[in-house]
């Protein structure tokens, strides 16, 4: 490998920082900012226990607001740094940057475009983020590379050795027409991946992003893999997702062995106005030494962790209430981006 080598790191990576961005009055989070904000003191907590975290926030006054509710909940604020910048909505899963590590140090920071997953929602703040953020110095010892191509970090998972998982239907109805041969070699060629493995099973309702891959399966390690079950044959979502498993089933290693596989259990239905929420247990962030994990205040909270842990036997498992975030079809790991240690100023 040279010294220029770019690679995607895992998750479970050492980490410098969490990168959220504040909900507010502006964002699509105003009918129940409350509770919104709840989840997000609880996210903050967690992630401050680990590593510091790096908060987005619109202006002064949103941010004076943040920095009295995060400190009246006693978090420790010199692990807090806020940064001012316009976005649309809180989802820096998507809009943040995916960070490439350089094999001499130092990193590369792919900004594709952002376009609402698909147009269904204003997004024009969001797509510049990552540009205003490296503007401010945010980001050290990096380059960052903007790409034509609509892509969000939601819609990708890498084991950090070369093997990337992703969905065909989020893919596909991003760029329609397009065959998997050349959207594959177009993920490699950037991600730096030499293989990529497709999911062609697997929804969630309540979910608009057209079936992002960390609602619905996630490495834990390079030959592990968490992913969302349904046992109930009586529930909508139990072929797809038992097809889904079949495939996860068949899918091997580069040694030719297959994964090694954790289900995660299936929350009763959570309802709003008749619509059921997307609530997902795959939608963890991983960070220094834990797992945040997304809890709904269901029964299934608790095996939920039990699954995690095996999945994680070194890391703690945290459980953060994330029943308000589902209102608007995204989970914990939807709100977060990890920045790889050495990244973050």
């Amino acid at each position: 490998m040279t010294d220029n080598a770019l690679r995607f790191p895992a998750e479970w990576e050492p980490q410098s920082a969490v990168l959220l961005a504040w909900p507010n009055a502006d964002t699509d989070w105003a009918e129940r900012l409350g509770d919104v904000e709840e989840t997000y003191i609880a996210l903050v907590a967690a992630i401050t226990r680990f590593q510091p975290a790096l908060i987005c926030v619109a202006d002064d006054d949103v941010e004076a607001y943040a920095r009295a509710r995060l400190a009246s909940a006693r978090i420790d604020m010199g692990r807090v740094t806020f940064i001012t910048a316009p976005y649309d909505d809180t989802w820096l899963r998507d809009s943040g940057p995916i960070s490439l590590k350089r094999n001499g140090g130092g990193f590369e920071l792919l900004d594709f475009r952002f376009t609402g997953w698909g147009g269904k929602y204003e997004a024009n703040q969001d797509d510049e983020l990552v540009e205003h953020l490296d503007d401010q110095g945010i980001f050290v010892n990096s380059t960052r590379q903007r790409i034509d191509f609509a892509l969000e970090g939601g819609a990708i998972e890498t084991d950090g050795n070369g093997t990337l998982l992703t969905t065909w239907k989020c893919l596909s109805e991003r760029h329609p027409g397009h065959p998997r041969e050349e959207l594959t070699a177009k993920l490699a060629g950037w991600l730096h991946q030499d293989r990529v493995l497709w999911l062609n099973h697997g929804y969630l309702e309540g979910d608009d992003t057209d079936a992002h891959i960390d609602t619905l399966a996630r490495f834990a390690a390079e030959d592990a893999i968490v992913y969302q079950g349904c046992s109930d044959p009586n529930d909508a979502h139990y072929a797809e997702l038992q097809a889904m498993a079949q495939e996860l089933a068949a899918l091997r290693m580069r040694n030719g062995e297959p994964y090694r596989l954790f289900e995660l259990p299936w929350a009763e239905p959570i309802l709003d106005d008749c619509r059921r929420l997307a609530a997902s247990y795959a939608n963890f962030l991983i960070v220094n030494g834990a797992v945040l994990m997304p809890a709904y205040g269901d029964k299934a909270d608790a095996e939920a962790v039990s699954v995690l842990q095996k999945a994680f036997p070194d890391r703690e498992i945290v459980a953060v209430p994330c029943r308000p975030l589902i209102w608007q079809n995204g989970s914990l790991h939807c709100i977060t981006m990890q920045l790889p240690a050495g990244l973050a100023a």
